[in-house]
């Protein structure tokens, strides 16, 4: 009997003991947490030390967990829908819906889901390689920069959960006959388990988060299997990447650590696949490697950063809030720009000029980050002052832009930038324009070409050590820029198979210097000095790959490498973008070029009232019926092309209009705008001066039903991003009841239902005026399925005195229900008394 008892406890002492150590385990760590706190709190009263040596590792501890939620809830929410269908996605989160939903260019891609789940093992193996061969050398020496060395990964393994495809576009226009366009929106939530380690802590990543816009370019096409020679593989601009810290490292989970960590890693993924940079791979013997690897840069992108104004104030001083010490982060795909900071001032004029080199004109974003400059250990301790966007398709259409853009994820600020767009040839010609126009500005070292640099491999390098075979690298430098090659071991034929592109200010005299060193011993094994100017001479300055003979180096060493000049061309205006590019612009007013900030000049435009202008001008302004609509009119860029009629016709027109009207509660700002617009070369300009002077045209002579003035607003909704903008251009005819007390007007915005902190908006104050000017845009990020539910409410108050509150002059709610926000609409509204209850 005793044997029975034995023989059944033993049968399920197994399945019981495992579950037990886990509890065991977590109950020791959780006694030891307790103690390892009431010693702590025992040993500050013990040694008599200040309450500040608890107090910090307090709040720093009470940071840290709410960090942590956070980001594990998003985790969390990423892995849910990555694991789950795509139908359970669609009936679960209405207001998220996949891409393929808004947009009829982007199909579905289930079925291309179902094959990455059966070939992800496979594609396993392929990806482990890469982090070991190419992204954990990188990362390593990044973290080196920040003393932290000795990172490598022990075990990598990337998990049973697929990446998911959202949609699937293929390009059928604009483009090559020889090749085949696809951008895949790729989002991977996967159960990776990857180890590391760093500063011999042994640590952990899990909850590895990708998501972003790949692009597969095939191309050439050829005749024979597999019909296509070779891929291009590349994100458009930079992947969101996050992950999650575990093992001995989670006590370096904090925001400081594990942002350098994620900086790295992202930076080294943008110096392999993220735009100018490209994953090629090789698909044919018959086509040549230089074809796939070989950069086609399409232009330069010159950007001018001028100023910022009204940022936030973010340093704390004994009276109160400070300023700011802001600094800027320009970022165009994997480049990216950083200026000085200005220390105490809100208003910062940087001056500061770069240049991009663009890959692809119709996808790549332009970003301009704010951050307030705090000492530290770099940017993981500054605060955050916002960002813009800009799509450079936008910027390649204009020619020249110039414009205000305001910052999101910011209560108020903005920022002036200077776009231009240089196509480039192949035309000697333009080389002395390029090379004198670089000469006229003095505050930035511009380019006047671009040079291209494919590498295939060297020949016979010399030992440099007598035991073993070089460990040989390349540095490729133009100018100040420099770039490194992989380090190809034991070897003295080492092929690299690798381009890139550099900015050339002068060819004339500009050099291209190569050099090839051994990684262990760090001797130089032969360089080659290459005079950019004997690219001038060659047909279409181009040199085909072939063997140069390398100085410093063995009697038969060679370099095998082929070489492309590009000149930049003058900044002109573009139409040739494809019309599905402008079908969804950000809100703002397209910009114009009010006074270039180099000598030459571009031909005036007209200005434009609506980012996306139509085909035809609109038709002339007709007489309205004496009985007021009941909604505001709205432009239509669809309206048929007329004559254009000379200016004092427009002016007699519209003043008869605004007398049949002056009653009307709002009269379409598009039957106006054309009539009294300044040509360009008169309107006023000044740097210091915020306003875009296009938007003062625009007038009105009522006061509005209620008599206490009318407001100019812009809205617009963009599927694409899913965000909601609205400029507020102007106030006009604000009743004066005191001559002695001039009112400070300013707007705020709320998104309704809830009028919550983070969906308030405010304009600047003006002062002692009665018809201001603001041409201010916001955003709020919402989905379509509930922009119809939405409100939003703008209000108009006074700002006077110290500490005198704000008293409202007016309010206006727009119902989102009411128009199709899809185009822009620019409409007046009255003010009206404010509501009770608000």
């Amino acid at each position: 009997m005793a044997n029975n008892n034995m023989a059944a406890t033993s049968k399920f002492a197994l399945p019981l003991s495992s579950e037990d150590n886990v509890d065991v385990l977590g109950m020791i760590y959780r006694f030891l947490k307790k103690v390892s706190i009431v010693g702590a709190v025992y040993l500050v009263g013990y040694m008599q030390w200040s309450v500040a040596w608890l107090f910090g590792p307090v709040v720093l501890s009470v940071i840290r967990d709410q960090w942590r939620k956070e980001t594990e809830y998003r985790r969390n929410v990423a892995k849910a829908v990555a694991c789950s269908s795509e139908k359970d996605i669609v009936l679960a989160r209405l207001d998220d819906l996949p891409a393929w939903v808004f947009f009829p260019d982007i199909e579905r891609a289930e079925w291309l889901n179902r094959i990455l789940l059966q070939v992800w093992p496979n594609v396993n193996h392929y990806a482990r390689t890469i982090l070991k061969e190419s992204i954990e050398p990188a990362v390593a020496v990044s973290l080196a920069n920040y003393k932290l060395n000795g990172f490598r990964f022990e075990r990598m393994l990337l998990g049973t959960i697929a990446p998911r495809v959202g949609g699937v576009k293929v390009y059928d226009k604009n483009l090559s006959r020889n090749e085949i366009i696809m951008d895949i929106d790729l989002f991977y939530a996967g159960d990776c388990d990857i180890s590391f380690v760093l500063q011999r802590i042994r640590g952990g990543i899990k909850d590895l988060q990708i998501h972003g816009m790949l692009r597969v370019v095939m191309k050439p096409l050829i005749t024979k299997m597999p019909l296509v020679g070779g891929m291009q593989v590349f994100f458009l601009n930079k992947p969101s990447i996050d992950f999650n810290l575990v093992g001995a490292a989670d006590i370096l989970d904090i925001p400081g650590f594990s942002e350098i960590l994620r900086r790295c890693i992202v930076e080294q993924v943008s110096r392999i696949m993220v735009l100018p940079n490209k994953l090629p791979i090789k698909l044919s013997d018959e086509i040549p490697t230089v074809d796939l690897r070989m950069p086609e840069p399409e232009g330069v992108l010159r950007i001018h950063l001028v100023q910022a104004q009204n940022l936030m104030k973010k340093d704390v001083s004994m009276l109160g809030k400070g300023k700011s010490d802001p600094y800027a982060i320009i970022t165009v795909g994997a480049q990216q720009w950083k200026t000085k900071h200005i220390d105490n001032d809100v208003n910062p004029h940087w001056d500061f000029w770069c240049e991009g080199i663009i890959s692809s004109r119709k996808s790549q974003v332009l970003q301009c980050e704010l951050w307030d400059w705090d000492p530290g250990m770099g940017i993981q301790n500054d605060d955050y002052l916002g960002r813009c966007s800009l799509e450079v398709s936008h910027v390649v259409r204009a020619g020249r832009m110039d414009t205000w853009q305001t910052l999101q994820q910011a209560k108020h600020g903005k920022v002036h930038l200077r776009l231009s767009w240089h196509r480039l040839s192949t035309d000697l010609t333009d080389l002395s324009h390029a090379i004198t126009e670089t000469q006229l500005v003095k505050t930035g070292e511009l380019s006047s070409a671009v040079l291209s640099v494919y590498i295939d491999s060297c020949k016979k390098l010399p030992n440099a050590r007598t035991v073993s075979r070089p460990d040989p690298y390349l540095m490729v430098t133009v100018g100040k820029k420099t770039e490194n090659t992989a380090v190809q071991m034991r070897t003295d034929d080492p092929v690299y198979e690798i381009g890139y592109s550099f900015l050339v200010q002068n060819p004339e005299i500009d050099l291209l210097e190569i050099k090839a060193v051994d990684q262990k011993t760090g001797s130089l094994l032969g360089q080659l000095t290459f005079s950019i100017r004997a690219l001038l001479r060659e047909k279409d300055l181009c040199m085909l790959t072939q063997p140069i003979t390398l100085q410093k180096s063995g009697p038969e060493s060679k370099i095998i490498l082929a070489l492309q000049l590009k000149i930049l061309k003058e900044a002109i205006k573009e139409e040739e973008i494809d019309a599905e590019s402008v079908s969804d612009m950000p809100m703002a007013p397209e910009p114009v070029a009010v006074s270039s900030p180099l000598p030459y000049a571009a031909p005036p435009t007209p200005p434009t009232v609506l980012p996306a202008p139509p085909t035809a001008l609109p038709a002339p302004p007709t007489a309205q019926p004496a009985t007021p609509p009941p909604t505001p009119a709205v432009m239509d860029s669809t309206d048929a092309a007329q004559p254009p009629l000379t200016l004092n016709a427009e002016l007699k027109k519209l003043e008869n209009n605004l007398q049949d009207n002056h009653s009307d509660k709002s009269i379409p700002v598009e039957q106006i705008e054309r009539a009294v617009d300044v040509p360009q070369e008169e309107m006023p300009s000044g740097r210091d001066s915020p306003k875009l002077v296009h938007r003062t045209s625009s007038i009105t002579t009522s006061a509005g039903e209620a008599g206490l003035g009318r407001i100019l607003l812009s809205v617009r909704y963009s599927m694409q991003h899913q965000t909601l903008y609205v400029v507020v251009h102007k106030i006009m005819n604000i009743p004066l009841k005191d001559l002695t007390n001039v009112p400070d007007p300013y707007v705020k915005l709320y998104l309704l239902p809830g009028r919550s902190k983070d969906s308030k908006r405010k304009t600047a104050v003006i002062k002692d005026n009665c018809m201001p000017e603001y041409d201010e845009q916001f955003e709020w990020v919402i989905s379509h399925a509930e922009l119809h539910s939405r409100q939003i409410e703008v209000t108009v108050a006074t700002h006077k005195g110290f500490l005198g509150g704000s008293p409202i002059i007016g309010q206006v709610i727009v119902n989102l229900n009411q128009y199709d926000f899809r185009e822009a609409k620019t409409l007046w509204f009255d003010l009206m008394p404010e509501l009770p209850g608000v």
